[in-house]
């Protein structure tokens, strides 16, 4: 189990071990499972794109079908996270905390919400924990649907290919397939800084 849990962390052993199929479930759930937020999303788009290019009998697409193909499961990742906090409500919020769920993730998610309104629901796609519980505060705030959709599929296409393209047209470079790893380090980093400083600004109001 810990093995296969190392495993979905690592963008390159998703695809290896689990090509296509598995590359769809973990942006699903990144996007639509409350315990998704641990998955690589960033990284593993990033990388699904170089490899459309470099290697690209491990998923057997070309880079148009592997955006369509994304962008999908993205967007119904976050309508599971919509409903499911359509129906769960304010009780999330209440929920205590356990190893998986921090109630820190959602309140961060809320602070964010509140400074940019629906459009989290764009600028969050790019940002680890914010994807995961911006479509299910939607829900719990019962954003109109129509609007949530609106945003939910131009956040998912914009999210899914930009990130696929990038790690596409890089993909040709012999340097940057020989240093992926530090390119997925700096990917990590950078979106995590607005996470942390939302994160730390909530903390400091409360303090």
């Amino acid at each position: 189990m810990l093995e296969f849990l190392k495993q979905l962390t690592d963008p390159q052993s998703i695809i290896q071990y689990g090509g296509l199929a598995l590359l769809l479930f973990v942006v699903f759930a990144e996007t639509g499972l409350l315990i998704g937020f641990f998955l690589p999303g960033d990284s593993l788009i990033f990388i699904s794109g170089l490899i459309c290019v470099s290697k690209p009998e491990l998923l057997g697409v070309n880079l148009i079908t592997l955006i369509i193909a994304l962008s999908t499961a993205a967007i119904i990742g976050n309508i599971a996270g919509y409903w499911f906090g359509y129906k769960v409500g304010p009780p999330l919020f209440k929920k205590e905390d356990s190893i998986i769920f921090k109630k820190r993730y959602l309140e961060t998610t809320k602070a964010f919400y509140d400074k940019n309104g629906g459009k989290t629901l764009i600028v969050g796609r790019f940002l680890p924990i914010i994807r995961t519980f911006a479509p299910i505060l939607a829900g719990v705030i019962k954003l109109d649907f129509k609007q949530f959709m609106l945003y939910n599929i131009v956040g998912g296409v914009a999210w899914i290919a930009l990130l696929a393209s990038i790690g596409y047209f890089l993909g040709s470079y012999e340097w940057v397939q020989n240093n992926v790893g530090y390119i997925v380090v700096g990917l990590i980093i950078i979106t995590a800084i607005p996470v942390i400083s939302t994160y730390l600004k909530e903390r400091s109001k409360k303090n």
